[in-house]
């Protein structure tokens, strides 16, 4: 558990608060629809469960860090959040997840239709608020990004109940599906600001090793995490037959009686109660909790190196802070 002082997210968000207040306005009368109830019934459940806002407020906090004077930037974290809510209700449907930040999913309270065309909608809100901009480099960025997530997706379908999945996968999965919006969203703060080429590319590095960081901590959260913690049940990758990056260790390690294990429940999904406990004694035997941390750790650091490249403030202190803090998360 975490203790009680604050955290780098909550110092951030202080520091945006006012501009944070303008994003939530934008998203609050984005987020309607006149002729469709339903929409703003299943995006208030999502977007009212909490969470962190931590993508928009990167996007802020990067166009702080380069003086930016405007509303522009309102916008495009408004954007973000968006397209981060609309992959947030189409994984819940592609996973049959049952909770989300700790209340039942969109999907189980309404139906798979309505969270797969709501998704849709706010992808479609997204990009009307990109165009608004008026920066095709900017436009280029977050639908790119966009393109990305869904190709994260698909291929972390193609290849989940596979256990011969290997890390440099596993990795391309996660930079598709979780960092590339991470990445996109630390880039974009940075070209609506003006900030040079190579400090554009330094936010775009730091966004990337940020969420990589951050999804395989998330993965791991799966494994050793609690409901209460995380707001999702643990062994939920488990039980979908995700392949994430403790599995592939304990894996990579085991036995050919071992293998039969993974073979039998993971590839041909014939699991009982007992199994989820088999899975952590495999993964706790060869250290493979422990590595998982230390892969995180090497992305943090990568993190931490691009924003050497960045002008010194208060706002990239934080953000240093804050890739330590994805670390801690798991802990």
């Amino acid at each position: 558990m975490l203790d009680k002082q604050i955290q780098p997210d909550e110092k951030l968000g202080k520091i945006l608060e006012p501009e944070m207040v303008s994003v939530n306005e934008i998203i609050r009368k984005r987020m309607a629809s006149e002729n469709a109830p339903r929409i703003p019934e299943v995006t208030t459940h999502l977007i009212g469960a909490g969470g962190k806002r931590l993508r928009p407020m990167l996007t802020l906090a990067a166009a702080r860090m380069f003086n930016y004077v405007g509303d522009k930037h309102l916008k495009l974290a408004a954007t973000v959040e968006f397209i981060h809510t609309a992959t947030l209700l189409h994984d819940d449907v592609v996973d049959e997840s049952i909770k989300r930040r700790g209340r039942p999913t969109a999907n189980l309270l309404w139906d798979n239709k309505s969270s797969v065309l709501v998704g849709d909608y706010l992808f479609s809100r997204s990009f009307q608020l990109m165009v608004e901009i008026g920066s095709l480099s900017i436009l280029d960025i977050l639908s790119s990004a966009s393109a990305t997530i869904a190709e994260g997706e698909v291929l972390q379908l193609t290849v989940s109940k596979n256990i011969k999945t290997d890390e440099a996968t596993y990795l391309k999965v996660i930079r598709g599906k979780t960092a590339a919006l991470f990445s996109a969203a630390t880039q974009v703060g940075g070209e609506v600001a003006g900030a040079s080429e190579d400090a554009c590319k330094a936010l775009y590095e730091y966004g990337d090793a940020l969420g990589i960081a951050f999804q395989i901590i998330d993965d791991l959260l799966d494994v050793e995490g609690s409901l209460q913690d995380t707001g999702k049940n643990s062994g939920n990758d488990f039980r979908e037959r995700k392949v994430t990056m403790p599995f592939i260790k304990a894996i990579k390690n085991s036995s050919k009686t071992e293998l039969e294990f993974w073979k039998k429940t993971i590839e041909k999904g014939d699991q009982n109660q007992d199994d989820w406990d088999t899975a952590l004694m495999f993964m706790r035997k060869y250290d493979a909790i422990r590595d998982t941390h230390k892969e995180a750790q090497v992305w943090v650091n990568k993190a931490k190196l691009a924003l050497k490249r960045l002008p010194d403030s208060e706002i990239r202190a934080l953000l240093s802070e804050l890739a330590d803090y994805v670390l801690i998360r798991s802990k």
